[in-house]
């Protein structure tokens, strides 16, 4: 006696419901992940092509109650903007914050900015550049 297979001959019924659920996820996944990449791409250009501004501290002087501050900054022609900066005591406290402000034609400010502190500051550390 044989055993007669509950199992439907391959192919002849068309696609099962895990190859139909597979198809489906595959195509989902394939639109999401394509619309991920969209959103990472426009936040890099964004990030990159519209940053008119960039700026480094140079060197720092640290004095009782101030911190002389050489800044370099970069940006395009006709930009105007600020540079916050900041400073910190030996422990971590902050001893002075200021925002300094530029503009004009040239594309490289050299300039060295004063921060009153309320005490001895250690540091002098740029926060970041902003357009206006």
């Amino acid at each position: 006696m044989s055993t007669a297979s509950t199992r439907l001959p391959e192919g002849r019924y068309g696609r099962s419901a895990d190859e139909r659920a597979d198809r489906t996820l595959k195509i989902v996944g394939s639109v999401l992940g394509a619309l991920l990449l969209a959103i990472v791409g426009w936040f890099a250009y964004h990030y990159v092509a519209q940053n008119k501004i960039g700026a480094e501290v140079i060197t720092f002087e640290a004095a009782h109650d101030s911190v002389r501050i050489h800044l370099e900054v970069r940006k395009d022609a006709d930009t105007a903007g600020y540079c916050t900066l900041r400073s910190q005591s030996a422990d971590g406290t902050e001893v002075g914050r200021a925002d300094f402000r530029f503009g004009g034609h040239a594309t490289r400010i050299d300039k060295v900015v004063t921060l009153r502190t309320t005490a001895q500051g250690s540091t002098a550390e740029l926060l970041g550049c902003h357009a206006d």
